[in-house]
């Protein structure tokens, strides 16, 4: 990959939380590098608790890797860069008491944005997720998946190069979740807006990402750095996916088994 052809670079990332000895240190991460190329949709899958969060967070800027550096277009990652990059969360955090297109507006307005782009800007933002009807309406009463297309929107309307999106639909139902995976891959079709989607699902993931990333249990490390070459849109029943499917999944499997069993060991260490 050229360099003018990558968004993000992550080179031998190592977090730790707390200092060594202290009885809550957990190394989060450890030797983690990858790049992901401009206009790229990249999966990231792993076990719970194996530092794909403390990952999306470094990249992002809201918290400084221990060790290792990140970097945006060639620019070292220092802090929140929201020229750049936004965050799309689980949690939707719309403020209840603003309509749709109020908290759609809100950025811009402490942007300094005019009123009569931010009205057109929301507009055309809300049309894209496929909530224009619904711009008046106040966040409790919408759906759980209408939240998180607001919240979509929200972060659309500033134009980001970058999007980091961590499990945004976990909490949803499954018929729900069908629907905004494919919003995503139709949004990332006519934008080519490079996207980082961390996700506990393997399905989900071979269905949006270009690539997807399978990382270790604790301490996070890339195990397995897979290109998804089916093509879009992609058929979960096809014998292709299923593959693959079960592939990246034996994958977590042996990992998980591992942790298990490390676990178990530590336990034996401390019986008398």
């Amino acid at each position: 990959m050229r360099a003018d052809d990558t968004a993000i670079r992550i080179k031998d990332v190592s977090h730790r939380f707390g200092e060594e000895g202290e009885a809550r240190n957990v190394r989060a991460l450890l030797d983690t590098s990858f790049d992901i190329a401009r206009g790229e949709l990249l999966c990231l899958i792993g076990p719970s608790g194996c530092g794909k969060s403390t990952l999306l967070n470094v990249m992002g800027g809201l918290l400084t890797p221990t060790a290792g550096t990140v970097e945006v277009f060639g620019k070292p990652v220092a802090g929140p860069m929201p020229q750049d990059i936004a965050f799309v969360f689980q949690e939707n955090a719309l403020f209840p008491w603003n309509t749709v297109s109020e908290n759609v507006d809100l950025g811009m307005r402490f942007q300094g944005v005019p009123k009569s782009e931010r009205a057109e800007r929301a507009r055309r933002s809300l049309e894209a997720v496929g909530l224009k009807e619904f711009a008046d309406h106040f966040p409790g009463q919408l759906s759980g998946g209408m939240r998180q297309r607001a919240a979509l929107a929200r972060v659309l309307v500033n134009d980001p190069k970058i999007l980091l999106m961590d499990e945004p639909f976990a909490a949803l139902d499954a018929q729900t979740r069908a629907r905004l995976q494919q919003e995503v891959a139709r949004l990332w079709t006519e934008t080519r807006k490079t996207i980082f989607f961390v996700t506990h699902s393997v399905e989900e993931a071979i269905l949006l990402g270009d690539r997807v990333i399978a990382m270790t249990a604790l301490p996070g490390r890339v195990k397995a750095d897979v290109r998804v070459a089916l093509p879009r849109p992609r058929d979960p029943t096809s014998p292709e996916f299923n593959d693959l499917r079960r592939m990246l999944e034996n994958l977590l499997t042996e990992e998980i088994a591992d942790e298990v069993a490390t676990i178990a060991h530590s336990l034996t260490t401390l019986q008398p």
